[in-house]
């Protein structure tokens, strides 16, 4: 049994913080298992030093112990390069060249058509617009040294995997849906990852066995077990 604590130092520890971090180091306990740190620090701009050893502070004042040294996302970057590259390969990554205010504008101009107009658990899903962009004007733009996110293809993706399940402690099989959020950003030019790519790669190089995350993300773990099918990483256990 293997658990993890995940934060991100861009500001101080709060209670939910304080009982995921209980919960996780309880689990391994209870089954004689270890508890990882892990500080997700990609974040450059919001991540501090100071945020983390307040975090590490409060952990300690609350009693937690952990292995060292801690796995910092930062120290990781290559992990999330290769998985990329994978994905790459296989064909499920395109690059969105649409800026936050194109897709607000575009979803907004969708809620005039409802039909077309799909919401996910984080909001209006992502149309799409740049998914099927000719090749040529594609090559262009990236070549242009335009800005871009990576974004993965969920459609093409679930495709090559087929079905996919996960274990919940609490509800049993639960089947997969990682349609349910659309495209995903997986990276982006200036970022090489995202919180759906790191966690899952962190988790596989972690052997994490169990992962426990609160009630907020447990959609999340829909697309988080499609990329561990495409990448062929062992399966962990959930709990919420």
């Amino acid at each position: 049994m293997v658990t993890r604590f995940a934060p991100s130092p861009s500001g101080h520890l709060h209670l939910g913080h304080a009982y995921s971090a209980m919960f996780a180091q309880s689990a391994a306990e209870e089954r004689g298992g270890r508890f990882l740190l892990r500080i997700e620090d990609i974040d450059q701009d919001r991540c501090m030093p100071e945020f983390e050893e307040s975090i590490l502070q409060d952990l300690d004042w609350l009693g937690l112990s952990w292995e060292k040294p801690v796995f910092r996302q930062s120290d990781h970057l290559n992990n999330y390069k290769t998985a990329l590259d994978m994905l790459g390969q296989m064909g499920v990554l395109y690059p969105c060249f649409c800026t936050r205010k194109e897709i607000l504008a575009e979803i907004k101009g969708a809620i005039h058509a409802p039909h077309e107009t799909r919401l996910g658990p984080d909001g209006p899903i992502y149309p799409g617009s740049c998914r099927n962009l000719p090749f040529d004007e594609r090559q262009s733009r990236l070549e242009s040294d335009e800005p871009f996110a990576l974004r993965l293809n969920v459609t093409q993706a679930q495709s090559l995997v087929g079905n996919i399940q996960w274990n919940d402690l609490d509800k049993g099989l639960m089947n997969g849906k990682p349609d349910i959020f659309g495209d995903v950003v997986l990276a982006r030019k200036d970022i090489p990852t995202s919180y759906h790519l790191s966690v899952t790669v962190d988790d596989n190089l972690q052997k994490v066995t169990l992962v426990t995350r609160g009630e907020d993300l447990r959609h999340a773990t829909h697309i988080h077990r499609l990329l561990q099918e495409l990448l062929n990483y062992d399966v962990p256990e959930y709990q919420f």
